[in-house]
């Protein structure tokens, strides 16, 4: 299988109280098919989740769908696997499919071309120098690509609803996509902050009398329209009919372990998680006494997976003897999905 790489932590304690504000504790009703159009691939490092994102995506297409994937990774490997290369825009891979691959400073670089755009417009000239120094700074703060990333993906998922059946990501590492989950409420709350700064600072009778053209208010209006943008995605991604997330995970007690805990908060947060995909379990074809005795580990470990996430569809994926490819491997998986 194709390794997924890049790294990821989150901050010890808070989580579900963060991944809480997000997706909010009431559960919608679920529908009973496949109907989500927002599919998350994750899991721990290196179990697999480009190799399985993209078969299931090829799957998708070969039943007519139009499909397509995002890789959020930094470390991407999505572009090895379909060998092809990919950037920030769509590119034909496979019939009905189409592959992304999200650069994290690059988004950045774009995010803040964008700010200086707008305080060129907005910034009156005895301040405009100075904010865009703060411009600058702002790019080398910490979580900068992150808020930067997120903003391009919101625009990617919104602005690509019509235009394709369903759209799957590729994530980063655990710690990692679970903090890229978590940034549109935290982005909401931010901007909705600021709204109330103006709104606060602005006398009700002048805005009656015509502020509408001031740069304060075509500045309020920029970030109305943002905090619009995080709460769509907000609701989407707390919509058990539109959003699901499938671990990745291999036969072995560490990714099982993350797995759980991984279960545990979405699950408490309402997060649609119905199946998992263990990945690379030796096939019974291999023989010898060393595939013998990593078999009946790995008999253990399947077990201890099922008792680990009872209810939930396990799906076995074989390892297999040579990296998987757009050419060799991956359509046996996505029928295998």
């Amino acid at each position: 299988m194709a390794p997924a790489h890049g790294h990821g932590a989150f901050p010890a304690g808070g989580l579900p109280l963060l991944l809480g504000r997000l997706f909010g504790r009431k559960a919608a009703p679920v529908d009973t098919g496949g109907g989500a159009r927002l599919v998350f691939f994750g899991g721990k490092g290196g179990v697999g989740k480009t190799t399985c994102a993209s078969a299931y995506a090829l799957a998708r297409g070969r039943e007519g769908e139009r499909v397509l994937v995002i890789s959020t990774d930094p470390a991407h490997s999505l572009g090895d696997l379909w060998l092809v290369s990919l950037g920030p825009s769509p590119k034909r891979v496979a019939e009905g499919v189409e592959a992304l691959e999200l650069d994290p400073a690059r988004a950045l670089e774009n995010y803040i071309s964008q700010v200086r755009e707008n305080l060129r417009d907005l910034a009156s000239p005895e301040v405009r120098e100075a904010a865009e120094r703060q411009a600058s700074l702002a790019a080398g703060a910490p979580g900068a690509e992150e808020a930067a990333l997120l903003d391009e993906l919101v625009r990617l998922t919104l602005g690509n609803e019509n235009r394709y059946d369903r759209i799957v990501f590729d994530t980063a590492p655990t710690g990692h996509t679970l903090q890229l989950l978590q940034l549109p409420e935290v982005m909401r709350t931010w901007t909705e902050a600021l709204l109330e700064k103006r709104r606060e600072a602005v006398d009700t009778s002048s805005a009656l009398q015509g502020s509408e053209g001031s740069p304060e208010d075509r500045a309020a209006r920029i970030l109305a329209e943002r905090r619009d943008r995080y709460m769509a995605m907000r609701d989407r991604l707390r919509d058990p009919n539109r959003t699901r997330f499938i671990p990745v995970l291999n036969p072995d007690r560490l990714s099982r372990e993350e797995t759980r805990r991984m279960v545990a908060t979405l699950e408490e947060v309402n997060v649609r998680v119905d199946t998992l995909i263990l990945n690379r379990v030796l096939p019974e074809s291999a023989d010898g006494d060393f595939a013998r005795q990593r078999r009946e580990s790995e008999a253990d470990h399947i077990a201890a997976t099922r008792q680990a996430f009872p209810g939930m569809t396990l799906i076995q994926l074989p390892l297999n003897a040579a990296d998987v490819s757009r050419d060799q491997g991956l359509e046996e998986l996505a029928g295998a999905l």
